[in-house]
């Protein structure tokens, strides 16, 4: 960078010229005017300040086009990420080894691999990282909590372990029993993960728009989910109200991004581009006043931080103002139109305001220079009251003074009207400049609250051991294993079979073997010979069975407690699917109230209007009854 003295334009290099002229005659130089290179005439001082001049105009020129670029390519105002929820450490291994010894009459010690397993997924959930990684990894233990509740959450019982998480804006701790609350903490740190992934996207590319409107739109997807399906959370962050705020500040963030997507796609220089723009920047403004408004409601003003409060109202006022710029860019800088043109901008421009500004006719008002020019300065004159607003609410807050790049964009947004206001102002304008009404907004891409995909991160069940959900679960009650033993008689052993995995005792033929065995409907095999048949397929059991000689068979059955075990049956049967054969018994409107607690402390439970199917890697394959159902 050249010293000031030296970028002046007032003959700074003929002072230097003159000093080494000066320097060669106290030397003795006898040299020619001629021959002394810093010798000048005054034609060439002439030239040499012209080009002076012409450098000192070409800079400048590239300052202004610079500071466009910069504006317009590198510098993005500042997003608002959420930071992740954190909860302490959790030991599972002695409840649930108890529960397996209790529930399924397994040792639990044999379990404790699976326990640790599950124990070291949770530890590495607590701290993922910030990319789509860390996504996985928390949709990952997010599926395998629907395993955990389904073995070891009874409904009417506690499995006495209590899940510890902090608020993720105040850090104040809040603690529940019920599995529905660790579900919804993960649910909530998915979305969280989501806002970081999108603020720290390049959106000076269209790939880094992209990927931002992906982000912020998967986060509004997973904090409405969890808005839809939990209640009566314990901590702030996962209410009602701060979860709506929530859905909307990443809806408006969404919304900025189209905006700024606009900016790299459309011509700058055409008329219909910049209304779009402006209704765009409109668009922006609307959803930030929407957002700013929820923030300042009574549940959620002494929660939300006041740096948030703070720039969604900067954004609200600085988008009023590029609106109300861009209009006046149309106005002022492009071409009138012409006939042709005509119809489509009539078309445009009467959908363009709120309400039609006062003057001439639309025709003449698009058609003569100096109408719109008029039009145009008062759009500026509002920009600059929105700009200068803008600067004003910024100046409130502490925290977002220390933001150069947010002071940057506000300062030279606000430059950029007031040169523009200055370049179409006239000394001879004696008319009032008007007020010009507000921009209709409007967008050409609608945000979208994309709800989560939780079959996109394939699980097995860890404690998949313990055999199908449909039979060995929490809410299932079964009688101790009973071992009988089987001759084959004439008729067989004389039951029907049907079903997989495990296979059920459809009928039991009166007076036959399995009848005298004391072996009844309703009862299923877990056990052929000591072969743990409760995952064998219809087909495989059946061979177990063929393949006995004249000394029998010995087999285990269990019996559902009460009348469970025909009601197993037959909604087994009802849900089956002719066509694939696959049971999907894990969707979320099927899930169980976590707890029933007597206790006075409020619980967060699973709300049943959920209409999410997660599928499993096991499901249930079952056909219809009679299509493998057969006598033995």
């Amino acid at each position: 960078m050249m010293p000031p003295e030296e970028e002046s334009l007032d003959g700074g290099g003929d002072r230097d010229g003159g000093l080494v002229l000066l320097q060669g005659l106290k030397s003795g130089s006898t040299r020619k005017q001629g021959c002394d290179p810093f010798a000048q005439t005054q034609r060439s001082k002439l030239q040499h300040r012209r080009a002076r001049i012409n450098q000192q105009i070409n800079k400048e020129m590239r300052m202004r086009a610079g500071a466009e670029n910069l504006f317009r390519e590198s510098i993005s105002v500042p997003m608002i990420p959420l930071g992740l929820k954190e909860t302490k450490e959790l030991d599972l291994l002695a409840p649930l080894k108890d529960f397996i010894s209790e529930h399924y009459g397994e040792e639990g010690i044999l379990f404790e691999k699976e326990i640790k397993e599950f124990m070291e997924l949770r530890q590495a959930m607590r701290t993922p990282s910030r990319n789509e990684a860390g996504l996985e990894l928390l949709m990952e233990y997010y599926n395998q909590l629907y395993f955990l509740d389904s073995r070891f959450f009874p409904p009417t019982k506690s499995l006495g372990v209590f899940f510890h998480w902090y608020d993720s804006l105040t850090g104040v701790p809040s603690h529940q029993r019920a599995l529905a609350f660790e579900k919804g903490s993960v649910l909530f740190n998915i979305g969280a993960l989501h806002t970081q992934i999108g603020a720290r996207q390049d959106r000076a590319s269209l790939p880094g728009l992209n990927q931002a409107i992906d982000a912020f739109q998967k986060a509004a997807g997973a904090f409405n989910y969890l808005k839809e399906n939990f209640s009566n959370a314990p901590s702030l962050d996962m209410s009602a109200a701060s979860l709506n705020m929530l859905v909307r500040l990443m809806v408006a963030q969404v919304q900025e991004c189209v905006f700024e997507k606009m900016t790299l796609l459309r011509a700058q220089h055409d008329f219909l581009a910049r209304l779009q723009l402006a209704q765009e920047a409109a668009r922006v403004e609307d959803v930030y006043s929407l957002v700013h408004q929820t923030m300042t409601q009574a549940h959620v003003k002494d929660y939300v931080p006041f740096s948030w409060t703070t720039m969604v109202h900067v954004k609200s006022e600085h988008f009023k103002a590029l609106s109300h710029y861009f209009a006046a860019i149309a106005l002022c800088d492009c071409p009138v139109a012409s006939d042709a043109e005509l119809p489509e901008q009539e078309k445009a421009f009467i959908q363009f305001h709120v309400t039609m500004p006062e003057g001439p006719s639309l025709r003449v008002l698009l058609q003569d220079p100096e109408e719109r020019r008029k039009l145009g300065k008062a759009h500026l004159k509002k920009a600059i009251m929105k700009h200068e607003e803008a600067m004003r609410i910024h100046g409130l807050c502490k925290i977002l003074r220390k933001m150069d790049i947010l002071q940057e964009v506000l300062s030279f947004a606000h430059k950029r009207s007031l040169s523009k206001y200055s370049e179409i102002d006239h000394e001879e304008d004696f008319f009032e400049t008007g007020d010009a009404p507000d921009i209709h907004p409007k967008t050409h891409q609608k945000p979208e609250i994309k709800s989560p995909n939780f079959s996109q991160v394939k699980v097995t069940d860890i404690f998949h051991r313990l055999g199908p959900l449909s039979v060995f679960s929490a809410k299932n009650k079964w009688y101790p294993v009973r071992r009988v033993h089987l001759m084959r008689g004439e008729n067989g052993f004389g039951f029907t079979l049907r079903g997989d995995s495990p296979v059920l005792i459809a009928g039991v033929i009166p007076g036959g073997c399995a009848a005298e065995a004391g072996l009844k409907e309703g009862d299923y095999i877990i056990l052929v010979n000591g072969k743990d048949c409760r995952w064998s397929k219809h087909a495989e059991v059946v061979q177990l069975l063929k393949s006995t000689g004249e000394e029998g068979v010995e087999i285990g059955v269990i019996t559902l407690q009460g009348s469970e075990g025909s009601k197993a049956a037959d909604k087994k049967a009802a849900a089956m699917s002719s066509g694939s054969g696959m049971l999907k018994s894990n969707k979320e409107n099927s899930r169980k109230s976590l707890m029933n607690s007597k206790s006075a402390s409020t619980l967060l439970v699973w709300s049943k209007k959920s209409k999410r199917s997660k599928k499993s890697t096991y499901g249930v394959p079952f056909t219809a009854v009679g299509d493998n159902e057969a006598m033995y």
